[in-house]
């Protein structure tokens, strides 16, 4: 989870072992991941074992609403590489069942990964001085979860747990629906150290680190196979519902390397071993996702690393903006390049482009760099205006209800002065 700075909970325990008897489920032993907005558009895996993730869909800060921007697209991202995909809700109710409820009223009708699947609620701070109304909002709210069709399940320490919450009335409403984390330190932990298990009935999730990989990233072990809800034989691509963010990943999973195309978002498989120059690639950069510049034959040029890629060795995450809102282009910049001329290309301003690529100099762009612009909804074009004998950029920019400055911006206008019969405007 993403609100607060874990503490460890440290503690000499026994070796836990997984009971035996009762149904056996494919995803028990399984490891995933837990996601937040800070963990971007597309989520991130640390391994090519990792089998499903949590995702934060928002939550309730003190009654305040918090949305996730990111869920949906997370969601799709999920399942897009053949994972589950789950939902967890930031849960700072205390004890007050007025603002659980307002808080399961706003996230219930949105949540995006399929009927049965898990929905967590994230139970990790804001509790009240009384034990039992803690709980009391706690069970509430999982009985809404259970209602709406959901697994419902309780995230915490057990610390925390213990100070604040009657656990045992929780795991004897719902058996095994406890999400526990402990860790013995921030070292990079790749696999669940059983020696810090947080030993209490009930817990079918451990959370054994935030540090799964170097940078952080919370790692988890379904004990039960509980992630395994909400698909069928624990296929992450066959929801027992499906949901837009769903469809989407679905989608995406079939999308074939002939089908990568430029605008794509991916992200490069932990099978793969080599850029197309045959350096290694580092497993760093198989942790994140990425947008295709270019494709040139079977391979594709990537942001950020701006490395050439087998299109083979890339899982499409997106169809190309069908998660996006916006149209989100991209221009590597050229030798000669001014970000006004950038911009004009896109019918917007240097100003709109310094911002949305967080440039404090905008003069200061260099050959090679990439420079994004999302504007409105795909399609949308730039309007043009041709300039007439006797006008000047203040009498065109009255008649079309712009400013100066702006056409100045927009087409790359050295001396607002200097401007022709015929020449073309953009605004």
């Amino acid at each position: 989870m993403k609100k607060l700075i874990k503490k460890a909970a440290i503690g000499m325990v026994a070796f836990f072992v997984v009971a035996a008897g009762g149904p056996v489920f494919a995803a028990v032993g399984d490891q995933g991941v837990d996601w937040s907005k800070y963990n971007g558009d597309y989520g991130n895996f640390g391994y090519d074992h990792d089998k499903f993730t949590i995702a934060q869909i928002g939550g309730t800060y003190g009654g305040s609403f918090v949305d996730q921007a990111t869920y949906s697209t997370q969601v799709a991202s999920a399942i897009a590489q053949g994972k589950r995909a789950h939902t967890y809700i930031w849960y700072q109710v205390g004890g007050s069942q007025e603002v659980a409820k307002a808080a399961l009223d706003r996230y219930l009708p949105k949540i995006q990964t399929p009927k049965n699947s898990i929905v967590a609620l994230d139970y990790e701070s804001g509790a009240s001085g009384d034990k039992q109304a803690n709980t009391d909002a706690i069970l509430y709210g999982m009985r809404r979860v259970k209602a709406a069709g959901y697994t419902p399940m309780y995230y915490s320490y057990k610390p925390y747990t213990l100070a604040n919450v009657n656990y045992k009335q929780i795991i004897k409403e719902f058996p095994n629906s406890l999400w526990i984390a402990a860790y013995p330190n921030y070292e990079v932990t790749p696999v669940p150290n059983y020696s810090f298990f947080p030993s209490m009935d009930g817990i079918s999730v451990f959370q054994f680190t935030s540090t799964y990989v170097a940078g952080g990233l919370d790692g988890n072990v379904d004990l039960t196979g509980i992630t395994d809800k909400g698909y069928e034989g624990g296929n992450a691509t066959k929801p027992d519902t499906d949901t837009p963010a769903t469809d989407d990943g679905k989608d995406a999973n079939e999308v074939t390397p002939s089908e990568i195309q430029e605008g794509m978002a991916v992200t490069i498989k932990f099978s793969a071993t080599n850029y197309s120059t045959g350096q290694a690639i580092p497993k760093w950069v198989k942790e994140n996702s990425y947008k295709v510049l270019q494709k040139s034959g079977n391979k594709v040029l990537l942001d950020n690393i701006m490395s050439w890629v087998a299109a083979s060795d890339v899982q499409a995450l997106d169809t190309g903006g069908s998660n996006s809102t916006g149209n989100t282009q991209t221009h590597i910049v050229q030798s000669g390049d001014t970000l006004s001329a950038v911009a004009s290309k896109w019918g917007t301003n240097w100003q709109e482009l310094a911002r949305q690529n967080s440039l404090s100099n905008p003069n200061m762009i260099y050959t090679g760099q990439v420079i994004r612009f999302t504007g409105g909804q795909s399609g949308t074009k730039s309007r043009t205006y041709t300039v007439r004998s006797g006008d000047n950029l203040s009498s065109i920019a009255s008649r079309l209800g712009t400013t100066v400055q702006s056409l100045v911006s927009m087409n790359g206008i050295s001396n607002p002065n200097l401007i022709y019969a015929g020449q073309t405007l953009n605004y």
